[in-house]
């Protein structure tokens, strides 16, 4: 895929809502934070591609929260992937990494199809975490892992967990632009509206929206010069839709100085000294940014 045109606004997650019918929906788009966390972590195309479906999806659902916090989307299993987790953060901050085994991968991704999430991820979990703060705490509900697209995960774990109706819609692809070859993402996802004695039956507008979901090309969703708007124009033009304000996303971790030393004072001191490494420093790396942190022996103790 090649595009040269100017790109509109980038890194945001919008809802849009049609106008008389029982349906919401919301689109992302990322651009400069989907290619800087995939190049962060130089993963094989096929663990690439779960990841980056993963930042999408984390930001379609973790954008409706009602609230300051956090929702982390992990999906785990026992195939050639071990697990997939992205944390969002209500302020917009995003981060994601996977665990592998790179010889099964490789396996996994002979032939002509591209492996997706079933057979990346075999039999296991996908689950989806709410943290309200320390205040409120933690919620969690899971799905088994069906399907070759972490969207067929979420649309089931909506149905069986929430009994809500949805359609989501991910891709992910690395795309060709004057500044050169960048990874991109997108999705869109809508959401069927409960009947209620004011609205009627809303099976007929649900089953019209959810088809026209159906026909989103890949490349429509991470093609950098297609604006949201003239997205969803394409889609619902003849229903009408209104797009409200976009939320700015960007690609942030929580890691830290300060909170690798609060992570060693669990650790004694003979545990320590094993972790030294022969240049003689603590060695501790963040598995979401990949940022090493160095620590002499005797901070590592004093922070104990």
């Amino acid at each position: 895929m090649t595009f040269s045109s100017t790109p509109p606004s980038d890194d945001l997650t919008a809802q849009f809502i049609l106008p008389g019918r029982p349906v919401v929906g919301r689109l992302v788009r990322l651009g400069p934070l989907a290619n800087e966390i995939l190049n962060r972590h130089d993963y094989p195309e096929p663990v690439a591609n779960l990841l980056g479906e993963s930042l999408a999806l984390a930001a379609l659902v973790g954008a409706s929260l009602k609230f300051e916090g956090r929702l982390i989307l992990q999906a785990q299993g026992d195939g050639p992937v071990a697990y997939v987790v992205v944390d969002y953060d209500t302020n917009g901050a995003v981060r994601g990494y996977c665990k592998f085994d790179a010889e099964r991968v490789t396996a996994a991704s002979q032939g002509f199809v591209r492996p997706g999430a079933e057979t990346l991820l075999g039999k296991g979990a996908f689950v989806m975490t709410i943290d309200r703060g320390p205040d409120l705490g933690r919620s969690q509900g899971l799905t088994p892992i069906e399907g070759e697209t972490l969207a067929q995960c979420a649309e089931r774990y909506f149905e069986q967990s929430e009994q809500l109706p949805t359609r989501v819609r991910l891709a992910v692809g690395q795309v060709t632009t004057a500044e050169g070859t960048v990874w991109r993402a997108g999705g869109i996802m809508a959401q069927m509206v409960a009947a209620d004695d004011t609205r009627g039956s809303t099976e007929e507008a649900w089953d019209n929206a959810r088809a026209l979901i159906s026909t989103v090309a890949d490349d429509e969703l991470v093609d950098p010069t297609l604006a949201p708007e003239a997205l969803l124009f394409r889609l619902f033009h003849e229903e009408g839709v209104r797009l409200l304000p976009g939320k700015p996303l960007r690609a942030e971790c929580r890691c830290s100085r300060e909170r690798v030393e609060v992570m060693l004072q669990a650790f004694d001191a003979s545990d320590i000294s094993e972790m030294v490494e022969p240049d003689g420093l603590i060695h501790v790396t963040c598995e979401y940014c990949s940022r090493t942190y160095m620590l002499t022996p005797e901070a590592a103790s004093a922070s104990a």
